[in-house]
């Protein structure tokens, strides 16, 4: 019986020294503060920079990470303006070049195909603000510095249509029959080309938004489009639905 009260009065000794010790530890530490009031002050003050340099780095960098993604989405604007702009412009030259044999005159025809050389090489020098040539050292060191190197495929398909153009003839030509095919072939290379160049995140999160759209309403797109191939084909029986076949040069 006499254990109990035996144990409660140890622990009792026990503990009241260790809380005077721990008070005493804590006036000791206040006084010290008290006396040292300026060290105090120049600690706490350091570790308020060290904070607010923490977080003035943090927004810094959130900041340039932000203008970087603008100034990204910027130039894929303008470069996919730019894009559009050859897309048309190849797509009147393809069907100029099928249907030149129906200008009025040589006149009328030479008028149009100058406009279209004019578009296309205003085009290709537009272009190479977003495509600069490749390996700038390799070659052409004596001319201006755009120029200098060999020029990237994008812009090669522009240049490539611009001489099929300048080789037409209203009356048709060794090439004339494939002419409008190898445009097109052009075209599809610019495009193939353009798409690559825009950013990956962006064309991510648009491939995500049309997959997301896909699987809402695949099913009544792909019927009705299933609907016009087949007014198409009873309209036009004798009409070829499939890709045009790509041109060998």
């Amino acid at each position: 019986m006499s254990s109990g009260p035996f144990s409660l009065a140890a622990a009792s000794g026990k503990s009241m020294p260790q809380t005077k010790g721990t008070a005493m530890g804590l006036d000791n530490l206040i006084s010290w503060m008290q006396n040292h009031i300026e060290v105090v002050v120049a600690i706490l003050s350091a570790i308020v920079a060290l904070i607010g340099a923490f977080i003035s780095a943090r927004e810094t960098q959130k900041q340039r990470a932000l203008q970087l993604e603008n100034l990204r989405h910027n130039i894929d604007a303008q470069s996919l303006g730019w894009g559009n702009a050859c897309i048309d412009v190849l797509n009147r030259a393809a069907m100029f070049a099928r249907t030149r044999q129906h200008q009025a005159n040589d006149a009328s025809f030479l008028q149009q195909r100058v406009n279209l050389m004019l578009a296309v090489s205003s085009l290709v020098e537009r272009g190479r603000l977003f495509f600069p040539n490749i390996d700038p050292a390799s070659k052409g060191s004596e001319k201006e510095g755009a120029y200098r190197g060999s020029r990237p495929p994008i812009l090669d398909a522009l240049m490539l249509a611009y001489y099929e153009i300048e080789a037409l003839t209203r009356q048709g030509g060794p090439t004339a029959d494939n002419s409008a095919e190898f445009i097109d072939d052009c075209r599809r290379l610019l495009v193939s080309e353009l798409q690559a160049h825009l950013d990956p995140r962006r064309r991510d999160t648009v491939v995500e938004r049309y997959d997301d759209q896909r699987m809402d309403h695949r099913s009544e797109a792909i019927e009705r489009a299933n609907s016009l191939k087949t007014i198409l084909k009873s309209r036009r029986p004798g009409l070829a639905l499939g890709e045009r076949k790509e041109t060998v040069q």
